[in-house]
C-alpha cells in the first residue's frame, strides 16, 4: 500500500512535467510544419527569431526607450520591420540604430509612428484586424499559394505584410486585405521571388 501511494505521488508530481513535454512536442511539430511550408530555410527562421530577441533585449537595456515608447520589431528573412509609437523622433531613430546594428540584419524598415502609444482599445482592434487578415489569406486562390508564408502585423489600423512571395501573390494578398473593416492602409514589406 505504501509503495502504491509513493508511485501515485511521484506520478502526480510528474504530470506537470509531462504536460510541458507534450506542449514542447506539439509546439515543435507546429514549428516543424511551419518550416516545411516556409520559403525560408530553417536556419533563416531561427536567425529571424534571434534577431528579434537581440533587438528587444537591447531595447530593454535602455530604460529611456522603454519609458517613452511602445515599439516592436519583426524580422523576416533578415529584414526587420519596426512598428509602434515613440514620443519623439530621437527615440524612433535610436530604435532603428539598435536594429540596424544587430548582427545578420540586411535592412530595416522603420514604420514607428511619432505620438502617443496605442490605447488598449486600439491594440484590441489591431489584433482583430490581424486575425481577420490572416483568415482572409485562406481565400487567396492562386496555385502554390500558402497563406502561412505571409506575416501580418497591424498597428493603429495600418496592416504590414511580410514574406517571400511572387508579385502575383502580393497583389492578390493586398486585394484581399485592403477592404477589411478597420484597415486604413496596407504596407508591403515583401521580398519578391
Amino acid at each position: 500500500m505504501k509503495r502504491l501511494l509513493t508511485l501515485m505521488v511521484i506520478a502526480s508530481l510528474s504530470l506537470p512535467l509531462l504536460q510541458g513535454c507534450a506542449t514542447a512536442v506539439v509546439g515543435g511539430a507546429a514549428t516543424g510544419a511551419a518550416v516545411i511550408h516556409d520559403r525560408r530555410s530553417a536556419g533563416t527562421i531561427l536567425d529571424d527569431k534571434t534577431i528579434v530577441l537581440k533587438i528587444m533585449n537591447e531595447m530593454s537595456n535602455r530604460p529611456e526607450l522603454r519609458e517613452h515608447s511602445s515599439m516592436s520589431a519583426t524580422s523576416y528573412n533578415h529584414v526587420v520591420l519596426l512598428t509602434g509609437q515613440a514620443e519623439n523622433a530621437s527615440y524612433r531613430a535610436e530604435f532603428e540604430r539598435i536594429a540596424a546594428n544587430t548582427p545578420m540584419v540586411k535592412r530595416t524598415v522603420n514604420e514607428v509612428q511619432i505620438g502617443p502609444n496605442a490605447t488598449l482599445a486600439q491594440q484590441s482592434k489591431d489584433s482583430w484586424i490581424t486575425t481577420k487578415a490572416k483568415a482572409e489569406l485562406f481565400n487567396v486562390k492562386l496555385p502554390q499559394f500558402d497563406p502561412t508564408r505571409v506575416k501580418v502585423i497591424t498597428e493603429k489600423g495600418v496592416v504590414y505584410l511580410m514574406g517571400m512571395v511572387t508579385p502575383e501573390e502580393a497583389a492578390a494578398v493586398v486585394e484581399k486585405i485592403r477592404y477589411l473593416s478597420g484597415v486604413t492602409k496596407v504596407v508591403k514589406v515583401f521580398e519578391y521571388i
